[in-house]
């Protein structure tokens, strides 16, 4: 996970990651020398009471976002590894969601969850930022309820994704020479492991709130236009006919029956 300057977002981040994880896992708090005092306090103190398996580095220099985690990335060779946006907030069972996706095929190369502000991945309108009223657990829950189906995304989605290793090692890894920001990275990267015959999925049985999208650096798409220059009519066709409409409107209506659910059914049910 890179760390932002956000303390705020970042103290939430953390309490999710450490409530909606299992104990153990091998967390690494990735800092491109962006934390100041206020957030070096927040990580120290959540170092000494997580329960996860959890290290914090930082450059003395900012080397740039997409350069960082092309870093990163390196220095876990061909580990599948799940890159969490530093100002999202991932519900309950979110990794193993993740790694079950990828299990499913081994053809998928990357595995992104739902999000509210997920563009291509948002819920419950594709490239909209919504606020939720739903609990994390709730919409968990929801997500695990529904039989998983899968379906291909045009790119990988940078709130949160987790990356099949070796497909990126093969793929060259992370560009840090042609991209600045790891909105971009993320999309070229996902876009050459798919060349190379991998598939880009939807995990719709997982979900990770957050509050903003992700954002290119200047240069950035005029980069992708070049390298890809279909990406952008491609992006706009989905945007446009929204193919996962139909995954989309069952996790609503399994929310809407949920609702309308009383708090404990069984002791409602009359006897047959």
């Amino acid at each position: 996970m890179p760390v932002g300057t956000n303390e705020d977002a970042l103290d939430a981040c953390l309490a999710a990651l450490d409530a909606s994880t299992p104990a153990g896992t091998r967390v690494w708090l990735a800092d491109d020398a962006q934390a100041g005092p206020r957030g070096l306090a927040i990580i120290q103190r959540w170092l000494q009471a997580t329960r996860l398996q959890a290290a914090h580095t930082r450059r003395s220099r900012p080397l740039g976002e997409a350069a960082h985690l092309a870093q990163a990335l390196h220095a876990c060779g061909e580990t599948d590894v799940a890159v969490l946006a530093e100002d999202a907030r991932p519900t309950p069972g979110w990794l193993q969601q993740l790694r079950n996706c990828l299990l499913h095929d081994a053809r998928s190369v990357t595995a992104t969850p739902w999000c509210n502000a997920g563009e291509t991945a948002a819920w419950p309108r594709i490239g909209e930022i919504t606020p939720l009223a739903y609990a994390p657990a709730r919409l968990a829950e929801a997500c695990t309820e529904v039989p998983p189906d899968y379906p291909a995304l045009p790119a990988a989605v940078a709130h949160a994704v987790l990356l099949r290793g070796h497909a990126r090692v093969a793929a060259g890894g992370v560009d840090a020479t042609s991209f600045q920001s790891w909105y971009a990275a993320l999309i070229d990267l996902s876009l050459r492991m798919a060349g190379l015959g991998g598939r880009n999925v939807l995990c719709d049985s997982a979900f990770v709130l957050r509050d903003a999208e992700s954002a290119p650096q200047p240069g950035d798409l005029d980069a992708l236009a070049v390298r890809w220059p279909r990406w952008h009519a491609a992006l706009a066709d989905c945007l446009m006919h929204d193919p996962l409409q139909p995954q989309r409107q069952r996790l609503q209506q399994h929310l809407d029956t949920r609702q309308r659910l009383p708090p404990q059914p069984d002791l409602f049910a009359t006897s047959p």
